[in-house]
């Protein structure tokens, strides 16, 4: 099945000016040569992707709660797309799901849209119309422009769109990968992140968890949020992680 690259770079970048957020989405889908053709298209149009190959890595990755959007197909090896959208929804992620599907028949678009999915496209299906149809669904999760393109907690503010960090009055100089860093970190606010998942999501790569990149970069990041702040936001975990809360 042949899914032509050519019109990502054009269509696909003219969506992520549009959005200018950071958004990352999971694909989820057993067909590698569509993985792989999704992975990179998506990523030329400045999304940031996860992928997997089956049901249960999906479950996995959609539990810790940092994507904006799901692509799934519903051919799974190891469960059928619907029984996964709902474990996701039974476990409380609300992101707007796209379900890629070889099913054509009206019967089971229904049935797809009545059980989680919030939109359906069915294969072979053109990379124009999947961003068309992804950029919609990703709009309507988040209607408020202030909401879609800052996050806070307590007196720190994020702009995703000018990649500018304040506490408080004061702008913080961030180089981009401690900016990577603190919004991963309140992405999943009150929520424990080890140091294998920070190294995965904002390095994109799988070391040695044992090298001390990320206890580095904390440090740096921490001297610079916490600072002459009346208290800390960014907390270390012993022997597990670190968590940014409020409290």
């Amino acid at each position: 099945m042949n899914y032509p690259l050519a019109s990502t770079s054009t269509f696909g970048s003219a969506i992520a000016r549009s959005e200018g957020v950071s958004v990352r989405l999971l694909v989820v889908e057993d067909d590698l040569a569509i993985q792989e053709f999704l992975r990179r298209a998506l990523i030329e149009a400045g999304y940031q992707v996860d992928v997997a190959p089956d049901a249960r890595t999906a479950e996995s990755l959609a539990a810790e709660g940092t994507h904006d959007g799901l692509i799934i197909d519903l051919g799974l090896p190891d469960m059928d797309g619907l029984d996964l959208i709902a474990r996701c929804r039974a476990h409380g992620n609300t992101a707007p799901v796209l379900i890629l599907s070889a099913r054509r028949s009206v019967d089971e678009r229904v049935r797809g849209l009545e059980q989680g999915g919030d939109d359906y496209l069915t294969k072979p299906f053109a990379l124009s119309e999947l961003l068309a149809r992804l950029r919609n669904l990703l709009r309507r999760a988040s209607p408020g422009q202030n909401e879609s393109t800052r996050l806070r907690i307590a007196d720190l503010e994020l702009d995703l769109v000018r990649r500018e960090a304040k506490r408080g009055s004061q702008i913080l100089q961030l180089t981009p990968q401690e900016f990577a860093l603190l919004e991963y970190l309140c992405r999943n606010t009150g929520r424990v992140v080890t140091r294998t998942m920070i190294l995965d999501h904002v390095w994109r790569m799988r070391i040695d968890p044992a090298t001390n990149v990320v206890d580095v970069h904390i440090y740096r990041l921490r001297s610079k949020v916490d600072r002459d702040a009346p208290k800390p936001l960014i907390h270390t975990i012993r022997g597990v992680g670190y968590v940014l809360k409020d409290s």
